[in-house]
């Protein structure tokens, strides 16, 4: 492949994740759920199914534990996670989403799946189910991380 060939693949991939991002967040505000922005979206993927603590979540979201802290306190002060003892570790606390939260989890599947439909609109439902199956192919577990 050329270099303008990966230029222009790199930059195609870059607006589709940037279209889809804007998407979901539209979708999720459309549903009602106000004060969120696009990370809190990259934060609750972490935390469901069963939580993470600050440290997991400042990982997965590439930044630094009291960046990721800061996000948190956000969160719960909207009502979409809340803190609980850690089980297994007396000295971590771990961060759960919410009812609220799930709901707005919920919310943004929903949306997604009404972006990736129209994309189906475009290219056709096989072409669509290739494009899952190969993308899963070179980034099959992430990471997923915002763009602060």
């Amino acid at each position: 492949m050329q270099n303008s060939e990966a230029m222009t693949l790199s930059f195609a991939l870059l607006a589709a994740a940037g279209g889809l991002t804007q998407r979901i967040h539209e979708g999720v505000v459309a549903r009602g759920f106000k004060g969120v922005r696009p990370a809190h979206g990259f934060a609750f993927a972490r935390l469901a199914p069963d939580g993470a603590t600050v440290t997991d979540l400042a990982v997965h979201l590439g930044v630094t534990k009291q960046a990721a802290s800061q996000l948190v306190d956000e969160m719960v002060r909207k009502g979409y996670a809340e803190r609980r003892a850690h089980p297994e570790d007396a000295r971590a606390r771990l961060v759960v989403l919410t009812g609220q939260g799930w709901a707005c989890t919920r919310a943004a599947e929903e949306a997604a799946a009404e972006a990736v439909r129209e994309w189906g609109a475009v290219l056709g439902e096989r072409e669509v189910r290739v494009l899952r199956e190969q993308l899963l192919r070179i980034a099959p577990h992430g990471p997923v991380r915002p763009t602060w």
